[in-house]
C-alpha cells in the first residue's frame, strides 16, 4: 500500500475508470501513478508549448512547472502544479482539469494525450 491517500485514490479512480470504459489509457496511468514518487515526470510550459498544439487535451502524470511560455490553448489534467505555471496557462487561456473531471468527459479517452 502507498504512503500516499491521494495517489492511492488517484489510482482507484483510473482503476475503476479502466474497468468501466475499457479504454486503454486509464490504465497506462494507472501503471505511472504507481511508479515511485522520483519516477514521476515533470514537465515545463516551455516544452508543453513545443510539443502540443492548439485545443489538446493532455495529462501530465507528475508535475507542471512554470518555466517558459505557453502561445495556445490546452486543456490540462495533471498530478500536481506549480504556482507560476497555473498562473501562465490561465494567462494562456488553458483548461486545468481534475483528472476525474477528465475522465467524466471523456470517458472513452479518445483524444487525450499522456504527456512527459
Amino acid at each position: 500500500m502507498l504512503n500516499d491517500t491521494l495517489i492511492d485514490n488517484t489510482i482507484w479512480v483510473l482503476r475503476k475508470a479502466f474497468k468501466k470504459n475499457k479504454a486503454q489509457i486509464w490504465k497506462a496511468l494507472e501503471n505511472e501513478f504507481s511508479k515511485s514518487r522520483s519516477q514521476r515526470r515533470l514537465i515545463n510550459i516551455q516544452r508543453l508549448d513545443k510539443i502540443t498544439n492548439n485545443g489538446d487535451i493532455i495529462v501530465v502524470p507528475g508535475k507542471v512547472l512554470g518555466s517558459g511560455t505557453l502561445g495556445h490553448k490546452l486543456t490540462v489534467s495533471a498530478y500536481s502544479f506549480s504556482d507560476t505555471a497555473v498562473n501562465k496557462l490561465n494567462t494562456a487561456g488553458a483548461e486545468i482539469i481534475s483528472l476525474q473531471s477528465l475522465i467524466n468527459k471523456y470517458p472513452d479517452g479518445k483524444g487525450v494525450r499522456i504527456i512527459g
